[in-house]
């Protein structure tokens, strides 16, 4: 597995700037997920680390060697998109041989064998394995695609919101198995998603991309707790971080425009006054809607709470977040 460095890196379609000189370091070994909206970046950057696109300027290495020129081939990248890129004409254990067989590889049958089953068996097909692709659901194919990308041992791993179309209980099954197969193969996985829980159980570093730009990067928790503007604090977090004026509460430091709240940063029982307006009963947790001088505050409370609409609690910040005029975290 090989460091993955995009240095300077520009990219114009149709005279529109998809990335804006993007620098970025994705370490040997790490799970590095890209997070933000449609239109930030993601796929983009995917692509120019694949060789499916070229940059307009700009360098990519891998292992400190420019790739630039390089097909995807030559730089050994394993891809998985949200199309399935299956061969409908094969089974599924020929889908999942592929990658395998080819005469440059000259691997053993026996070690073939061995993957694909282990794979199959990972991603919960073995009973399709000699299933033609065309007699698949959407998930499975889904599925064979990304069990195809996870038999070779590639530079890195590149994957593109590969879980969007599988049910909920599959796709967190196969995100704790994801992170499990990097962490113990100590692969390199870029990985491109808008779902900021696959972000947060998943990577060791985020990217958080706006408008081709990068807007911060480091390990999950240091974005969630340090974000480095308002659009970072909105990028992570389930529910959404509250953003008030700043002077909603006192000790509003010099320059802040708004505070941010996470839901479990307001402490309750003492400062001002709020209602709440529901009550949401999650089993291990329970969340409290509130008014709070006009504002709707989602916050945290007790599991077993006794409070209903129309009571009245007191809160005030716990670890606030400040921010200034421009979206910039102040304090």
């Amino acid at each position: 597995m090989a460091e993955v460095v995009l240095e300077n890196v520009t990219k114009t379609f149709a005279g529109r700037p998809a990335l804006s000189n993007v620098s970025l370091t994705i370490p040997s070994g790490s799970f590095v997920v890209l997070l933000g909206p449609t239109g930030a970046g993601k796929t983009t950057t995917l692509r120019m680390v694949s060789g499916l696109d070229q940059p307009d300027s700009g360098t990519v290495y891998f292992g400190g060697r420019s790739v630039l020129g390089l097909t995807p081939a030559q730089r050994n990248v394993a891809m998985v998109f949200q199309q399935y890129s299956l061969y409908p004409h094969l089974t599924v254990r020929q889908n999942l041989e592929f990658p395998l067989k080819s005469p440059l590889l000259k691997t053993p049958r026996e070690t073939i064998d061995r993957k694909v089953n282990a794979i199959a068996e990972m991603l919960q097909i073995s009973h399709k394995l000699d299933n033609k692709a065309t007699a698949l659901s959407g998930g499975e194919m889904q599925r064979v695609s990304i069990g195809r990308a996870l038999v070779r041992t590639p530079q890195i791993y590149l994957m593109d919101e590969p879980l969007s179309s599988l049910d909920a209980k599959l796709r967190a099954d196969l995100r704790v198995e994801l992170k499990n197969i990097q962490a113990n193969s100590g692969a390199t996985l870029l990985y491109v998603t808008h779902d900021q829980i696959e972000a947060m159980t998943m990577a060791t570093h985020i990217g958080v991309l706006h408008e081709g730009r990068l807007v911060q990067f480091g390990p999950p928790r240091e974005i969630y707790e340090q974000p480095v503007s308002l659009y970072a604090a909105t990028r992570l977090g389930q529910p959404r971080i509250n953003i008030l004026p700043a002077d909603t509460f006192p000790d509003v430091p010099s320059g802040a425009v708004s505070i941010g709240l996470r839901p479990e940063h307001i402490a309750q029982g003492s400062g001002q006054e709020a209602t709440v307006k529901r009550v949401e009963r999650l089993g291990d947790q329970t969340r409290l809607h509130l008014s709070f001088k006009n504002h709707d505050v989602v916050t945290v409370t007790e599991a077993h709470t006794r409070l209903g609409g129309g009571d009245i609690v007191k809160i005030q910040p716990d670890r606030p977040l400040y921010f200034g005029a421009d979206g910039m975290r102040i304090a």
